[in-house]
């Protein structure tokens, strides 16, 4: 087997498991935000929703390495290299929107902490 066939199927390999990441976070999501809801925290929907998310944003990670892998690797021309470019540019709006969703901050925000977020001021 030569050095690009074995990439190739790296590739291949890498793309499965973007995509049954995505499948199985779909179905492990279900009974996780039941347990979720049963503790009251969230409600079911806004708890599936968040647990997806995450699964896809893994899964599109997965998917981004795949292509690059192929891309690079075993087709580095430009036109191939061009079109890598975009869908990368996809996936990358649509992981951020993803993000935006689930956490309500952008990626580049910092998580508020409670003091952070405290704006009276003690001792003045």
């Amino acid at each position: 087997m030569d050095v690009k066939a074995a990439i190739e199927i790296a590739g291949q390999w890498v793309d499965v498991a973007g995509v049954a990441t995505v499948v199985i976070g779909a179905l492990v999501s279900i009974p996780l935000a039941i347990r979720r809801q049963r503790d009251d925290r969230l409600t079911f929907y806004r708890s599936y929703r968040q647990l997806l998310g995450r699964s896809i944003l893994l899964g599109l990670e997965l998917l981004v390495a795949a292509d690059i892998i192929r891309t690079v690797a075993v087709t580095p021309t430009l036109l191939s290299v061009a079109v890598l470019a975009v869908i990368v540019v996809i996936r990358t709006f649509l992981s951020f929107s993803l993000e935006l969703e689930i956490t309500g901050r952008w990626p580049w925000q910092k998580e508020q902490t409670p003091a952070s977020s405290d704006t009276r001021t003690v001792g003045v």
